[in-house]
């Protein structure tokens, strides 16, 4: 499933053919949203912002499209008139005299004024989005001493978007493991020290995987991994995905834990304290 750093990709390519171009035809297909399709004709793309897992697409008339990542929910971009073939079914359509955006299968998709903007549930109940280049690593080791935080397990902790909006199960497994923390400790358990390395691989790992596409691991290494005929889903990561593999800092056996109902990947001699 897409994560933060999957959905500011597809924010940043939807951003190249929308942003300060205007919406000659939208279609929106979902009957809840269908009364907005005029309000949006003939207006102009403001901008694409992200909040974690969820994409805000700005009009200029005040309006804003919100859609949340769903497992099946993807953005196309594409030059007019083509469009592309996938047997997804198309959810938004927004038209500029020369490209069209396109949004098939998500059903999470809303469009709000700017007071349904500001009383949004999701929007309201997240944190700072883990991309977002003002968070610094001092920020996230307030949240993780804040009461509302301190006292939950990590592997818990960092599957909530209210503490942190963007993380999902493959960063989940990485931070954790570049922190070498068990991720059944709490934040309440760690020196400062800890601490800090938590908050600062927090925002190392997310940045650079939205920075190589998906890739986790350390530039390097993972250079070296494909130079060695690694396929992508083998060099990307550390740890995430491994089960039964040795892990590449220590040569002890990756485990898969259950946690939050989700697949963790932990090293248990790295993350033993």
């Amino acid at each position: 499933m897409p994560e933060g750093p999957e959905i500011r990709l597809a924010a940043d390519r939807v951003a190249r053919v929308l942003v300060g171009q205007p919406i000659v035809a939208a279609s929106l297909l979902l009957p809840k949203i269908r009364r907005f399709e005029s309000r949006l004709t003939g207006s102009s793309v403001t901008a694409i912002d992200t909040r974690g897992k969820a994409m805000l697409t700005r009009f200029d008339n005040g309006l804003t499209m919100y859609s949340h990542n769903q497992l099946y929910g993807r953005w196309y971009t594409t030059r007019r008139p083509k469009l592309p073939e996938t047997g997804r079914q198309l959810r938004v359509a927004l038209h500029t005299p020369t490209h069209s955006a396109l949004l098939y299968s998500a059903s999470d998709i809303e469009v709000l004024t700017e007071r349904g903007l500001a009383r949004h549930p999701f929007l309201n109940r997240a944190g700072p989005d883990i991309l977002d280049p003002s968070l610094t690593a001092d920020q996230v080791v307030e949240r993780l001493r804040s009461p509302t935080f301190r006292n939950r397990a990590l592997g818990q902790l960092y599957l909530d978007q209210a503490f942190l909006a963007g993380i999902g199960n493959y960063l989940r497994s990485e931070i954790l493991w570049a922190a070498r923390v068990d991720p059944t400790t709490k934040p309440a358990q760690l020196d400062p020290g800890s601490l800090h390395k938590v908050a600062s691989q927090t925002l190392a790992i997310s940045r650079r995987s939205y920075r190589t596409r998906g890739v986790t691991a350390p530039p390097k290494a993972a250079q070296q991994r494909k130079a060695s005929g690694m396929a992508y889903q083998q060099y990307r990561f550390q740890v995430f995905g491994r089960e039964g593999l040795a892990c590449y800092e220590c040569g002890n056996t990756i485990e898969r834990l259950t946690t939050g109902s989700r697949n963790l990947f932990v090293c248990p001699q790295c993350q033993s304290s």
